[in-house]
């Protein structure tokens, strides 16, 4: 670790537990930082993080005291956690505290363990049993050292995401947090663990939809989200929950449009390339769905994909169904899917069809910026989002003085008309 900001942030935690730690030792415990909160600390300090990027919330574990000692030296604490008691102090705000412990695999999937939690854990046996070298590290506050068996701090600085042990295998929700992690920090999987991820192909469908979402969500938060994504296909699970994706693999395109390769390269680029313009998760996921309906064209007509883009909406449906996304997810994901290829013919369209393609996705979640960025990852330059923005501010009902209704909309969908006929001679002129 260095001498700058992150020792002076390890003594600011220090001194937040200070009361708490004495009374942890003064009754023959020890406690450390552990887990995420340690990690991103080494990581920014190797410059991989920026500083905004400091952990907001710390996990702490306590070796030599049983449970009961705990609430004991600390009535006030509130147990939370459904698998394993966590403790947390109203006085010691996002902070969570839990005993060393171990764990043994006595079922099927994420939770099927059997943990023991007692004085004889030590940091060592507790911190083997977490799933990456880079989240199995902790800092003793009592000799303010980094305790790291397994060589987390070289993985950092690697940049290498390695399984900690064979309990790996235990547990299948590991193999989309890997995927995670990789999107998040741009780390690649060193090959045993890919080949670990694989070995639990046949445990992936224990896991819940929602369960599954929430990784894919933060990965589609990060700013390779594609990642996530070409790490489940090189594991050879990606077919488990994410089958219309998976289904791209292969695919052939035409190669004067896509020299990039296969459908699935295509895919990964223009996710990458939305992610770099927008924040919207729903945009990249619309993204991510855009193309989803080649992997459901007719073979024989290959590279060609006649119709991809109406059969795409019902494969987003029922992706949405299966891993309970979002209905405004679902939504934006159906329009991007339906509606890319014609928002890429934008400006070959006549004025109606112009103005007909702006009124629909301007009702949708995706909106007319969404589509756009969208359709411009896609290799199209169709701009539409400003002239579409600009149409609707100019030209509506109270603009018009015309009231809500069918005969109302029909009239002000003929003076937008007119509106572009004399937008597309300013722009020819």
């Amino acid at each position: 670790m260095g001498e700058g900001d992150n020792i002076k942030h390890l003594k600011e935690i220090a001194k937040m537990i200070k009361g708490l730690e004495t009374k942890i030792v003064q009754n023959g415990g020890n406690i450390y930082l552990v887990g995420g909160s340690i990690r991103d600390i080494i990581m920014e300090d190797k410059g991989i993080l920026s500083a905004e990027s400091k952990p907001k919330d710390y996990d702490f574990c306590i070796t030599g005291l049983y449970q009961n000692d705990f609430e004991r030296i600390f009535p006030d604490s509130r147990i939370q956690g459904k698998d394993f008691p966590v403790f947390v102090l109203k006085e010691i705000p996002n902070c969570e505290f839990s005993l060393a412990r171990k764990e043994r695999k006595v079922g099927e999937g994420h939770r099927g363990f059997e943990i023991m939690a007692s004085p004889e854990v030590s940091i060592e046996d507790d911190l083997i049993r977490r799933d990456l070298t880079i989240n199995s590290m902790a800092y003793n506050f009592s000799t303010q050292k980094i305790i790291d068996p397994f060589g987390g701090v070289e993985d950092i600085e690697r940049k290498i995401l390695r399984a900690v042990s064979p309990a790996f295998r235990e547990d299948p929700l590991r193999v989309y947090r890997v995927a995670q992690f990789s999107a998040r920090y741009g780390f690649q999987v060193e090959p045993n663990t890919i080949r670990m991820m694989k070995e639990l192909k046949g445990e992936l469908g224990t896991i819940s939809p929602e369960r599954v979402f929430v990784e894919m969500r933060k990965a589609l938060r990060t700013s390779q989200p594609a990642r996530f994504f070409e790490v489940l296909s090189q594991a050879e699970v990606l077919d488990i929950h994410f089958l219309e994706i998976a289904r791209l693999i292969g695919v052939q395109q035409p190669i004067q449009y896509h020299p990039e390769g296969d459908a699935f390269e295509h895919t990964m680029i223009v996710l990458d390339k939305v992610a770099d313009e927008t924040d919207r998760e729903e945009v990249r996921f619309a993204a991510l769905v855009h193309d989803v309906g080649k992997g459901s064209t007719d073979q024989s007509l290959w590279p060609r994909h006649i119709g991809h883009d109406k059969a795409g909406a019902a494969l987003v449906a029922e992706m949405a169904r299966r891993l309970k996304i979002p209905r405004s997810w679902e939504n934006a994901g159906k329009v991007s899917a339906s509606e890319h290829m014609r928002a890429g013919r934008f400006d070959d369209m006549n004025p109606g069809k112009k103005v007909a393609l702006l009124e629909k996705i301007a009702r949708t979640k995706l909106g007319l910026k969404g589509l756009e960025i969208i359709t411009c990852a896609d290799g199209n330059n169709a701009r539409f989002a400003k002239l579409g923005e600009k149409m609707l501010e100019e030209v509506n009902g109270d603009a018009l003085g015309v009231q809500q209704g069918k005969e109302a909309a029909q009239k002000i969908h003929e003076v937008r008309v007119k509106w572009m006929r004399e937008q597309s001679k300013v722009k020819s002129l």
